[in-house]
């Protein structure tokens, strides 16, 4: 199965939107993070070598992980959905952009009958 590591600023909207919006899933494991040190949920080494797949929602936040926590990155993809800070926690239009963003990373499911 495989873990993906949604990363925002404050993990306090975005991040932990998508955490909870793909926890629905069956088939992948996910967890939510913030670069900076004040965040709810701050961005550790375990965290990021915890992580097949890291989800960052800007290319600042990408920047700051390779910075900071390059001896825990071990080849996991690194993707950026470029999602601005403009939305609030469950926003339905935040979720919209995270699901059609997300969709070509995540294995598909299976048709159910």
């Amino acid at each position: 199965m495989k873990r993906f590591l949604f990363i925002c600023s404050q993990n306090r909207l975005r991040s932990p939107t998508a955490e909870q919006v793909f926890s629905r899933r069956g088939d992948i494991e996910v967890a939510s993070a913030g670069t900076k040190a004040d965040a709810e949920e701050p961005l550790t080494g375990e965290l990021v070598a915890w992580a097949d797949v890291i989800v960052v929602m800007e290319k600042q936040h990408r920047a700051k992980l390779q910075r900071h926590f390059r001896r825990w990155l071990n080849g996991q993809r690194v993707i950026c959905l470029d999602i601005p800070d403009d939305y609030v926690f469950m926003d339905p239009e935040l979720i919209r952009l995270l699901e059609k963003r997300m969709a070509r990373y995540l294995p598909t499911l299976p048709e159910t009958a």
